[in-house]
């Protein structure tokens, strides 16, 4: 099924990018978090052929519907997706954003595809082991640490926590993404770690947790240790970090 998700996050790319090459247009939500036509389309793209795919699994997206959680907690699989992570990346034009689409069992990612679309780069993962695909290229990522003075932190959310944990921990060399490439880059061994103590959402990192779990990493609770989860009865992460 991986292949067919790939293409699936590609076909949303494509569409993202029609987009982006033409003035933005920018809504905010309630939360005063920006969407555009990009992030609507993208869902829509994405929802439509999941749905084709797999008319059982019940999906989950930043721009759509939620079903509360007495009927989300029964659900043994489901997909979790973000069709434009990175919309203040997209907005500012600096090429920082993703597809991001996950398939959950169990309350945990089995499979997960991370597309940034400006620069036609793609993450995959699944129990058959995470990838990184460049230039047609695949290359396996397992295993691979990068030096502990280095990490990766957020381009737009960056937090005064997120900054005193790095004093804190001796890390002297930082770089700042958007969206999941964050992630992505502690799972491809350029960054050693990704300490998000800030809010985000499931969706923001259930794809990316797929790459960074497959590839011998893990997203763990920044207060109890242990690996994040998902479908939780708030959809909002606890603060965690990447290593």
């Amino acid at each position: 099924m991986i292949e067919q998700v790939i293409a699936i996050a590609k076909q949303a790319g494509a569409a993202i990018i029609k987009i982006y090459q033409a003035p933005v247009e920018i809504t905010y939500k309630n939360d005063l978090s920006p969407v555009t036509l990009a992030d609507q389309v993208a869902h829509k793209v994405i929802t439509d052929a999941l749905t084709k795919l797999t008319p059982t699994i019940p999906i989950i997206s930043e721009e759509g519907a939620i079903a509360p959680y007495e009927e989300r907690k029964q659900w043994q699989q489901f997909w979790l997706v973000d069709p434009l992570d990175g919309t203040k990346e997209f907005i500012a034009k600096n090429g920082e954003f993703t597809v991001n689409i996950a398939l959950i069992e169990h309350n945990m990612p089995v499979l997960g595809v991370v597309y940034a679309p400006a620069n036609d780069v793609l993450y995959y993962a699944s129990e058959q082991g995470a990838y990184k695909v460049t230039n047609g290229q695949a290359k396996p990522l397992a295993h691979v640490t990068a030096s502990n003075h280095t990490a990766v932190i957020s381009r737009s959310h960056a937090s005064k926590e997120t900054l005193a944990y790095l004093q804190q921990q001796g890390i002297t060399v930082i770089q700042r993404l958007g969206s999941s490439l964050k992630m992505c880059a502690v799972a491809e061994g350029s960054a050693y770690c990704y300490p998000r103590l800030g809010d985000c959402m499931e969706w923001d990192t259930a794809a990316a947790h797929a790459i960074v779990r497959y590839s011998g990493h893990q997203v763990m609770d920044y207060t109890t240790g242990e690996e994040l989860r998902y479908n939780k009865p708030s959809l909002k992460n606890p603060y965690h970090i990447v290593k």
